[in-house]
C-alpha cells in the first residue's frame, strides 16, 4: 500500500464554485468528485490518498484576517500524523496572490519551495526517509473583471498567476522534485475565477495519477 498525502488549499478541499454561488457558506464537491477522490479511484486499491485541503491556506505566510492558514506551520505535524508517506502532492500558492500580501510571483514560488524543502528534510517516508514530492503549480486565476468583489481581494492576481509556472518549475528542478503545471491541464471557473468545477477535478486527477505512476 502506497500512501499519498495531498496538501493544498480550497481546490484540494474541493470548493464547488457552482454550488457556492449565492450560498451563505462554501459548498464542497462530493468526495468522489474531488480530484483526490478521483485520484483514489484512478490509482486503485494499492494506494491510499490522504486529503489535507484547507480554504485560504497559504504557503508560508500568516494571514492577518484568517488564523491557521499558514501551510508551513501545519505541514510537519501533518506529515507526522500520516506517516509513512510515499508521496506528498503539494499544490499551494493561489491564496498568496491576495492583495493584502503584496507578494511578487517569485516570492510565492519560493514559499512553495520552502515547503518542499521541509518535506524533503523530514523522516515521514517509509524507513524514516523523506517522501517523494510532486510540486503542482496552481491554476491560473481567471480574468476577474466581471467579479468586482473578488477582484478587489485578488487585485492583479490573474497576471501574477500566469507568471508562477516558470518560477515553480525552476524550483522543482533545483530541489530535484517532480513537477506538474496544472495551468496546462485545468481552467478555473468563470463563476469565481479561483476554483475548479467537477470536470476540471477529473482532469487534474488524471494528470497527477500519470505523474505518480510514471515517476
Amino acid at each position: 500500500m502506497k500512501n499519498i498525502l495531498c496538501f493544498g488549499d480550497s481546490n484540494t478541499w474541493g470548493y464547488d464554485p457552482v454550488a457556492s454561488t449565492g450560498a451563505p457558506f462554501p459548498a464542497r464537491h462530493a468526495a468522489p468528485i474531488r480530484w483526490t477522490g478521483v485520484l483514489q479511484s484512478r490509482l486503485g486499491p494499492g494506494y491510499r490518498v490522504l486529503e489535507e485541503g484547507l480554504n485560504g491556506r497559504t504557503t508560508v505566510f500568516e494571514d492577518p484576517l484568517e488564523e491557521g492558514r499558514n501551510g508551513k506551520t501545519y505541514l510537519l505535524p501533518c506529515l507526522g500524523s500520516h506517516q509513512p508517506l510515499d508521496w506528498v502532492v503539494l499544490m499551494l500558492g493561489t491564496n498568496d496572490l491576495k492583495g493584502r500580501f503584496h507578494l511578487p510571483p517569485a516570492d510565492i514560488a519560493e514559499g512553495a519551495a520552502r515547503l518542499v524543502q521541509i518535506i524533503q528534510s523530514s523522516s515521514a517516508g517509509p524507513g524514516n526517509k523523506a517522501p517523494r514530492v510532486l510540486l503542482v503549480c496552481p491554476p491560473t486565476v481567471t480574468d476577474l473583471q466581471h467579479l468586482p468583489g473578488i477582484r478587489a481581494k485578488f487585485e492583479g492576481a490573474t497576471e501574477k498567476s500566469r507568471q508562477l509556472p516558470a518560477f515553480y518549475e525552476a524550483w522543482a528542478e533545483r530541489l530535484g522534485c517532480h513537477y506538474l503545471n496544472s495551468q496546462n491541464v485545468v481552467q478555473t471557473s468563470l463563476l469565481d475565477g479561483l476554483h475548479l468545477e467537477a470536470s476540471e477535478h477529473a482532469k487534474l486527477a488524471e494528470a497527477i495519477a500519470t505523474c505518480l505512476q510514471l515517476a
